[in-house]
């Protein structure tokens, strides 16, 4: 029994030995480095193919109401007829506007007379004024100011003639430009207002507005081509193109995205305006940037970042990510060209780690 004892007794002394050599291996540093898989990054070309919702606008549109306060005397036109520039769309019956002009006029014809009068008395008082004594000074001074007077009421006349012509004229409603009646909301006889619903909607849909709402990331890219494709719902089957004409320039606070604005040529009139659909077209960048795969970027609640080996020491390096593509994403960041960043990174691999790296 005392020979099986010192034998466990030694074996004990003899593994603690080894645990301690072991612990002072590891705070000596001695411990072996984890093996990581890097890649070289570099800059390379940058596109996208974008399928995005869409919507038709006119080309034109005008909301048609009443200036004056009026009845619907003889209405023109319906939904779906065709108008020119200047055709007339409704009529409106207003008693107090066309008593309010013949009054005016009557009071125009009035302070004419009254200034043509006046005028001419005061050219005779200067023929006479030059017989010494014949006219006073005073007599002339007040000739010559009624005058003055009756050319100021003779213009204001003038003025409020004018004004109650052009009101007048608002009683009969014309069209803005060519187009098609695409709503009506009032009927002979209706008594129509400010602050009413429009009477009459014109539309020109021979040239149509294909509106994009293009996200944030993709507002500094470029098209790839000029024009686009696109399909309407209500025919999915047949493509259309649009040519981009212009950019809104903002970016929609509440839904980060531009406004593009594609331009649509509608003969036709195949296509309708409020049409939904979807347009596909690609966008690149000017210049190549640097991409890297997934996989290389750690996003966590505080920060995105992507991990850098130099001299077999890791280094955790801010990023921003720009376009997705299939296989990589585009990343900005303080970063160079042949920089060897981590292919498979995560939050545990530490800053400062010592690695061994391989490609």
């Amino acid at each position: 029994m005392n020979r099986f004892a010192s034998f466990f007794l030694l074996a004990a002394i003899a593994l603690s030995c080894s645990e301690k050599k072991e612990t002072s291996r590891k705070s000596a540093g001695v411990e072996q480095a984890d093996s990581i898989k890097v890649f070289a990054l570099k800059k390379d070309s940058v596109s996208k193919v974008l399928k995005l919702p869409a919507e038709l606008h006119p080309w034109e549109r005008a909301e048609i109401y009443a200036k004056v306060e009026g009845y619907v005397k003889e209405l023109k036109v319906d939904i779906g007829d065709k108008v020119k520039k200047n055709d007339v769309l409704l009529i409106l019956d207003a008693p107090e506007v066309t008593a309010n002009y013949a009054k005016a006029s009557a009071d125009l014809q009035a302070a004419r007379a009254k200034y043509h009068t006046s005028r001419d008395t005061y050219k005779r008082y200067v023929i006479a004024s030059k017989e010494k004594g014949a006219i006073s000074d005073n007599e002339m001074e007040r000739t010559h100011n009624q005058m003055l007077t009756d050319s100021a009421n003779y213009m204001g006349a003038q003025s409020s003639a004018g004004a109650y012509n052009q009101l007048k004229n608002y009683l009969v409603i014309r069209s803005a430009f060519d187009g098609i009646v695409t709503q009506r909301n009032v009927d002979p006889g209706t008594l129509v207002g400010k602050g009413q619903k429009p009477l009459i909607v014109v539309e020109n849909l021979s040239k149509l507005r294909l509106r994009v709402s293009v996200p944030e990331a993709y507002t500094t890219a470029i098209l790839a081509t000029e024009s686009v494709q696109f399909t309407v719902d209500a025919q999915p089957s047949k493509k259309y193109h649009g040519k981009l004409s212009r950019k809104s320039n903002q970016i929609d606070q509440n839904t980060r995205t531009e406004l593009w604005e594609f331009e649509v040529p509608n003969i036709n009139l195949e296509l309708k305006s409020g049409m939904y659909g979807s347009v596909n077209f690609t966008v690149l960048r000017s210049e190549e940037s640097f991409v890297a795969p997934y996989s290389a970027i750690v996003t966590n609640l505080e920060r995105t970042f992507v991990i850098r080996v130099t001299n077999n020491q890791t280094e955790w390096v801010d990023v921003r990510t720009g376009i997705n593509m299939k296989d990589n994403v585009e990343i900005f960041g303080h970063l160079n060209e042949g920089d060897q960043l981590t292919l498979k990174a995560n939050d545990e691999i530490k800053p400062k780690k010592n690695v061994v790296s391989f490609q």
